[in-house]
């Protein structure tokens, strides 16, 4: 790695890199290519360094220092001022959604762009935990249960969702799936409209007498709707509740949940049940909440954890899918980095799959711009 003695001109001066981008009009990920890689823009590095020279030379840098300002450095003396170690849980938040340029795949020779959404289930990565949530998840499908799979934004709850419904449907399981629609759903109705027990009961009613009309009284109501799940079931059908984004499902529905669950003919439950939400679900669904402890005692939460040990396996499965090897389009060192920045700080993480694909697409993106031929460290940090 050729570093330029100007990363130690700008330690010096206190000068980040990210200033130094901001006044060449540069990302900073470009900056760092050229300090710490001594790569250049191709069809303006004269222009650039004129530009630092003048910027040096406005922030006080004497000339003789100057003078040397882009020859390499001796690396015992390096700072390590303006290196990313992690992002916050904030900075996370607002990870900016990137799509793949053109220009990054012809680069890469990428076919097929690896981190869109996958298209059946053998493309879907199962770690650990997501192979026991798709199995539970199943198992509730066929043998009835109330299951809460919780997970940031991004830790792939939707994909085994979508799994699900793909292995009902391929497997010719005799499963009706109910899935009441939650768009604007909140848990208060200031914020946005919340999901009553009455909706739930109308969707059931929807998915298995399409026909019928739904009494409008609540005690007719909910024995309709337990008729209508009895004769299902007693015709072979299994059913499955499943309620995306119920961390937006107010404590009230939770508890009535509990009475959707209880519904049985003889022994046998009538309605399985699968919430999948964030982590505000969990906090929801805590133990020491008297006001939720009959549904807690009742019902199984997983977590989707962060990918941690399984990120390398995970960027080699993404890339099998474009046909490329980990090595072609990244080195060790961009892994490494990938991991520590988005391992955050403190005990807060967010490798998940979405994150991932966030900073690489980034990565890819600007690499493309600025020749850079495989995904390396100091890339990773400054996108």
């Amino acid at each position: 790695m050729k570093v330029l003695n100007l990363k130690t001109l700008l330690g010096n001066a206190g000068i980040k890199q990210s200033v130094l981008a901001r006044e060449l009009n540069l990302s900073p990920a470009a900056v760092s290519q050229i300090i710490n890689h001594d790569q250049w823009p191709t069809k303006s590095a004269d222009q650039i360094k004129l530009k630092i020279i003048g910027f040096l030379r406005q922030n006080g840098v004497g000339e003789a220092e100057m003078s040397a300002a882009f020859e390499a450095a001796d690396s015992t003396e390096m700072p390590n001022n303006d290196q990313a170690t992690g992002i916050s849980e904030e900075e996370v938040m607002l990870l900016k959604k990137h799509r793949l340029t053109q220009a990054a795949r012809r680069a890469f020779n990428l076919a097929r762009d690896p981190f869109a959404e996958v298209r059946s289930q053998e493309e879907v990565y199962l770690t650990p935990d997501a192979r026991y949530v798709r199995e539970a998840m199943r198992q509730t499908a066929k043998h009835g249960g109330f299951l809460a799979v919780v997970g940031e934004s991004g830790a792939g709850k939707s994909t085994l969702r979508r799994d699900l419904a793909e292995w009902i449907s391929r497997e010719h399981q005799q499963i009706i799936t109910i899935e009441p629609y939650v768009l604007g759903m909140e848990d208060n109705d200031i914020k946005g409209k919340t999901l009553k027990s009455s909706h739930i009961a109308e969707a059931i009613m929807a998915a298995l007498a399409p026909r019928e009309n739904v009494k409008r009284s609540p005690e007719a109501k909910f024995r309709q709707v337990h008729e209508a799940l009895r004769q299902s079931y007693r015709a072979g059908n299994r059913h499955l509740l499943v309620i995306e984004e119920a961390h937006g499902l107010p404590i009230p529905t939770l508890k009535h949940l509990k009475r959707f669950f209880e519904l049985e003919d003889g022994f046998s439950k009538l309605l399985g049940i699968v919430l999948v939400g964030q982590t505000e679900l969990a906090e929801k669904l805590d133990e020491r909440n008297p006001s939720v402890r009959e549904v807690v005692q009742r019902c199984e939460l997983v977590h989707l954890r962060p990918l941690d040990l399984e990120l390398e396996n995970y960027l080699n499965h993404r890339m099998n899918l474009a046909n490329k090897t980990l090595a072609d389009v990244m080195d060790e060192s961009a892994i490494d980095a990938l991991r520590v920045k988005l391992s955050g700080r403190g005990n807060y993480s967010v490798l998940y799959p979405l994150a991932v694909h966030n900073v690489l697409t980034a990565a890819f993106n600007e690499a493309a711009e600025l020749g850079i031929p495989r995904l390396n460290a100091d890339l990773i940090r400054e996108v």
